[in-house]
């Protein structure tokens, strides 16, 4: 259970670490564009970025089954903002995909640790 934990871990640091470092490969890979002031960028780099940074490294610092089941309750609730947006906003192939990663760790996380 240690490997999936450090494994979802990992994910969030790595995944986060894009957002935060690589806000215009972020923005371009979620089909964002920017606008007149540099607040996209910024957001990116806060909300889909280093807060998922933060959690991860949180986790592996504590290294506890509540902290790494806080993991899954953050993805599940990404998981659920992406389901709301293909309920009400209309579905994409790329929609499904981000999807279902963040539900699978989601599940995964919660799985381990609950």
């Amino acid at each position: 259970m240690d490997i999936l934990n450090y494994l979802f871990a990992l994910l969030s640091i790595g995944l986060g670490a894009f957002g935060w470092l690589a806000p215009a490969y972020t923005m371009g890979a979620l089909d964002l564009t920017p606008g007149k002031t540099s607040m996209g960028a910024s957001e990116v780099r806060a909300s889909v970025g280093a807060l998922f940074v933060g959690l991860g490294v949180g986790a592996l610092i504590l290294c506890t089954p509540t902290a790494y089941a806080m993991i899954g309750f953050a993805w599940g609730g990404a998981a659920v903002g992406r389901l709301t947006s293909l309920i009400l906003d209309g579905r994409s192939r790329k929609k499904w995909v981000y999807f279902a990663v963040e539900a699978a760790v989601a599940i995964g996380a919660l799985w381990v640790n609950l």
